[in-house]
């Protein structure tokens, strides 16, 4: 949902501020609609059979769903040498990227990554989308899995499932950022440029785990969530949730200019909120937020030797600029970049990392400099 939430907001145009929509009918399992888009796709699925998570538990069939643009081209030696990975957010899907803000300032012909030219697949993580989630009917049972299963299998998707041997570029967003991060530090030589998008380098502690836990903790207090066992989505301790979302991904200068009245920001505020409750899963959003438990790349960031550009926006609340830790990442990683896009009216906060406009020209760079 987060995901999911951080995109619309960016999206949202600056005519004035639409009225509340009535909330659609909800149902205990339902996931955000994927835009509409232009963009020739073809959706796949790998089935993983026993698939054994960090935690020791395991699943006989683990299903990965992916949405691919672009064919794949062979070198020489018949190797695929065109193959770029997108990695959403927490909630989010691979067809996020579809969006026009993203797709239309990347896929197109001479654009950076033109689809006559790049093979690119936009996987769901695993709780995500069209792969397996507790919403599929195991609710809470579902294993407990983490970054770094997640990494794992993608990681078994490319190399299993599509046959590849070396990817051209990985990129994520969010919660996609960090799994570059893991990408980095597990399978160096699998990827010949990393651009992690919206991200630290560190532990997900201090206000950034204060807000997810408080989104968590709102949801198991919904007397009507029942252990991961309702009967009715717990509607309350989702709003709860939502709403921390919202303010988390939130962008003060462009809300300001966007939405300048009371009653303009009430309105777009609670529309949001309510769009976002209808569309997410409880469990799945718990599930979603508590995978992050485990991240902590900081000590192995040496072993990240693949090509980086790592882009953060100033006016991001989840990673404030006020902390100089990607900085000092890139001190310690052999070939990796840092920019910090300034803040404007027009950037988005968390969101600006999907608005392809404000590092477009950072992507032409890396992909020019791995060559």
């Amino acid at each position: 949902m987060l995901s999911f939430l951080l995109l619309m907001l960016a999206q949202a145009a600056s005519a004035p501020a639409p009225v509340p929509a009535q909330t659609p009918p909800l149902t205990a399992a339902t996931s955000p609609e994927p835009p509409a888009t232009r963009w020739p796709t073809r959706d796949g699925r790998y089935d993983i059979q026993n698939f054994r998570f960090r935690s020791g538990e395991s699943m006989p069939d683990l299903r990965i769903g992916y949405t691919m643009l672009g064919q794949p081209h062979r070198d020489a030696r018949g190797e695929i040498d065109n193959a770029v990975m997108i990695l959403h957010g927490t909630g989010g899907t691979g067809r996020q990227f579809l969006s026009p803000q993203f797709a239309d300032e990347l896929y197109g012909p001479g654009q950076p990554l033109d689809i006559r030219r790049y093979w690119i697949i936009l996987p769901d993580g695993i709780g995500h989308g069209q792969s397996s989630k507790p919403s599929d009917g195991i609710h809470m049972r579902f294993p407990h899995y983490d970054y770094d299963d997640m990494v794992d299998a993608q990681y078994r998707l490319l190399r299993d499932g599509l046959g590849i041997r070396r990817m051209r570029l990985i990129m994520g967003t969010s919660m996609g950022c960090m799994h570059g991060l893991v990408w980095g530090e597990t399978h160096p030589d699998f990827v010949r440029a990393l651009m992690p998008l919206a991200c630290e380098p560190v532990e997900i502690a201090g206000l950034n785990r204060m807000w997810r836990q408080l989104a968590i903790d709102g949801i198991k207090a919904d007397p009507v969530w029942a252990g991961g066992e309702y009967r009715t989505p717990p509607v309350q301790g989702l709003r709860t949730a939502a709403s921390l979302l919202f303010v988390a991904g939130g962008a003060p200068l462009y809300f300001q200019a966007q939405y300048p009245t009371r009653d303009a920001a009430a309105a777009f505020a609670q529309q949001r909120v309510a769009t976002s409750i209808a569309q997410t899963d409880a469990n799945d959003l718990i599930y979603q937020i508590e995978a992050s438990r485990t991240y902590s790349p900081w000590a192995r960031l040496e072993a990240i030797t693949t090509p980086t550009m790592w882009i953060n926006s100033a006016d991001d609340f989840i990673n404030p600029r006020q902390l100089d830790l990607p900085q000092r990442a890139v001190a310690r990683m052999k070939d990796a970049r840092f920019r910090q896009i300034a803040e404007s009216d027009d950037t988005r906060g968390h969101g600006t990392h999907t608005a392809a406009r404000f590092w477009k020209r950072d992507l032409v760079d890396l992909l020019q400099r791995t060559r």
